[in-house]
Parts: C-alpha cells; sequence; structure tokens
C-alpha cells in the first residue's frame, strides 16, 4: 500500500483552516464545526505520525483536544467520543499530562456510570491513563460482557487493567487485524490509531507488542 502523506496533511490542515475560517456563533453549528476541525487536526496528526514528524503532530494532535473539548458543553448528550477523542489524542501526543486532564475531564462528566458502551469506553480509557487499574477492571470487564461494542478491544482494555501481557498481545493483534481488513478510516487516515493509542498505555505497564504493520509508524 503507497499512501502519499504529504498530500494527506496538507489536506486536513486545509480543512481545518477553511473550518476555522467558517465557524459559526450559533451554539449547535458551532459544536459541529468544531467537532470537524477537531477530527481534521487528528488526521493531521496522525499522518504526520505515519512519517516520524512527531513534534508537528503532536501540536495537531493538540488542537484536535482542543477542538473536541471546546465543542463538548454544546453537544448532545452521550456525546462520549470527544474525550475519548481528546484522550487518544494527548497519548499520541506523548502530553502525559494533557491525557490525565481529559481523563478527568471525562471521569467528572460521569462516563464511567455511562449506561452505554462508547461512555463506558470513555470511563475505562480514563482510569488507565490516571493509571487507576483497579477501577479500569470492572469497567473493562462490563464492555466485555456486550456485543454492542467490539469485543478485542474490550479485551485489550481488560488485559491492560489486569496486567496480562500475553492476553493483551493476542487482543491488540486482532485489533490491528481488524483495521488492516477494513476499507474504511477516519478522515480517510489509514492508521490504526486504537492500536497505538493501546499500545501507549500498555508501554509503562511493561505489556508493549512488538507489532508491525503499514498502518503502524515503521
Amino acid at each position: 500500500m503507497t499512501v502519499d502523506w504529504d498530500e494527506i496533511v496538507e489536506r486536513e490542515i486545509g480543512r481545518y483552516h477553511d473550518g476555522e475560517a467558517r465557524l459559526p456563533a450559533e451554539a449547535d453549528p458551532r459544536q459541529r464545526q468544531l467537532t470537524r476541525m477537531g477530527n481534521a487536526a487528528y488526521g493531521a496528526g496522525l499522518a504526520l505520525l505515519m512519517q516520524r514528524r512527531s513534534d508537528e503532530a503532536a501540536k495537531w494532535f493538540g488542537h484536535a483536544a482542543d477542538r473536541w473539548r471546546e465543542s463538548f458543553n454544546d453537544a448532545p448528550p452521550g456525546s462520549w467520543g470527544r474525550p475519548i477523542g481528546a484522550m487518544k489524542a494527548r497519548l499520541l501526543a506523548g502530553d502525559k499530562g494533557g491525557a490525565e486532564d481529559a481523563a478527568r475531564w471525562a471521569l467528572d462528566a460521569d462516563a464511567a456510570d455511562s449506561d452505554s458502551p462508547i461512555g463506558r469506553y470513555a470511563g475505562t480509557l480514563a482510569r488507565l491513563v490516571l493509571g487507576e487499574d483497579d477501577e479500569a477492571r470492572p469497567l473493562a470487564s462490563s464492555l466485555r460482557e456486550r456485543d454492542d461494542f467490539p469485543g478485542d478491544v474490550a479485551d485489550a482494555l481488560a488485559t491492560l487493567a489486569a496486567g496480562d501481557r500475553p492476553g493483551f498481545i493476542l487482543a491488540v493483534e486482532s485489533v490491528l487485524e481488524s483495521f488492516e481488513t477494513r476499507d474504511e478510516h477516519l478522515e480517510g487516515v489509514p492508521v490504526a490509531d486504537t492500536v497505538l493509542v493501546l499500545q501507549a498505555l500498555a508501554d509503562p505497564r511493561g505489556l508493549e507488542a512488538d507489532l508491525v504493520s503499514p498502518l503502524l509508524p515503521a
């Protein structure tokens, strides 16, 4: 697979600035535009990360997290993708403090007590980001029991919380395979971002898997 990463970076940054130039004042259109800007910034960050342009990637991941957070207050209830995205962006930027701040935001918004699987996912990520593995375990287990949430992602979260390296490796390899076999990716950027986030959480726990894929940085 040949990907023109420079073209993707230029496209995503262009989308971001276009949204910035046309940002509405009204609350609902504004939060939707901010979300699109966050998506574009995240896409730019992923493409830059694939080129090993880490400092530039971190800048755009920061923009993504900021725009998603800015959009949240006016978003519909249960818009958990925004704190999830912010935590992922901060982790991929190597911004531990920013990731922890986003995690506390998710928990303050009661993500861990949500009935929805995406809310529980936000809560589980938040607990893992904060190093609260004991609190993350029951949340991850609850995701394993659902048929409306990807089982391999739930397994990866649960094994991270349990410190189970063999289990984590099997789970994260399955998540990677799901990315490799899908036709669509966020913003059309072919990167296994969830795998990168899981690996970022695994690394300080000594659980990181040895993975190679065209959807991961070389």
